[in-house]
This record gives structure tokens, C-alpha cells and sequence, in this order.
């Protein structure tokens, strides 16, 4: 089923018995609704989360249910605007201040489901 698909919806046959005609059900109504994502969790390259200064950092978000089409957003507590809009963020080079938690917010136009934090440390 796709979204497009809520519509109202009704049978109709032919019936030869004794007398011919046409005959037609009785009309339902059918709603398809979004599955909100649910089960939103990261990972991590190098494990740990631990990262030497000037390398890079991989995050990965993975969505255990939900129906799309799906939409990322990366934050790190404290900072304002999003970090990016993909299922992964790639932070390179890193310094000091990116040390600290990360979580990835993904949401499919109607709901949005929040991960748990993921906490980085750059060395």
C-alpha cells in the first residue's frame, strides 16, 4: 500500500439469478497511514568512539521500523544547526571541539524519532 492509496473503495458484480442485474457493496473507507520510525540507533568507526586528533570520524544511523521516505538530521549537544541530512556523518579532521555527544534525529514527515546519544572523544 502507498499513501496514494486511502481512498473510498466498493464491489460491484454482475448477478444472473432469476432476474439479472447489477449489484454493488456497500462503500468502506480505507486510510493508509505512514509507520512512524522507531528503534533509531548509532553507530560508530573507530569503535569506541575514540578518535586521535586530525583523523576521522564515522557515525552511522540505523532505523528499525518505520516507512518513508525517511530524513536524517545530526546534532551535537550544544550546537544549533544541524551537522548533516544523510544516514551517515563523516567528520574529519577532527579537533577539540568535537568531542561530545551526538544524536541523529530521523523523521518520515509526520513523526520523528530521536536516537540515543553517542559519545565521541577526540584524543
Amino acid at each position: 500500500l502507498q499513501l496514494h492509496h486511502t481512498s473510498s473503495y466498493r464491489c460491484k458484480g454482475y448477478v444472473s439469478l432469476v432476474v439479472s442485474h447489477w449489484s454493488k457493496s456497500e462503500q468502506v473507507t480505507v486510510t493508509v497511514h505512514r509507520v512512524p520510525p522507531l528503534g533509531v540507533s548509532l553507530s560508530v568507526q573507530p569503535q569506541g568512539g575514540q578518535v586521535a586528533f586530525g583523523d576521522s570520524l564515522v557515525l552511522s544511523s540505523a532505523v528499525a521500523m518505520g516507512t518513508g521516505p525517511l530524513s536524517f538530521s545530526w546534532h551535537q549537544e550544544g550546537s544549533g544547526a544541524p551537522l548533516g541530512t544523510g544516514p551517515h556523518l563523516e567528520l574529519r579532521h577532527v579537533g577539540d571541539n568535537d568531542s561530545g555527544q551526538y544524536r541523529c534525529w530521523v523523521s518520515n514527515g509526520e513523526s520523528v524519532a530521536k536516537s540515543d546519544p553517542m559519545n565521541v572523544t577526540v584524543l
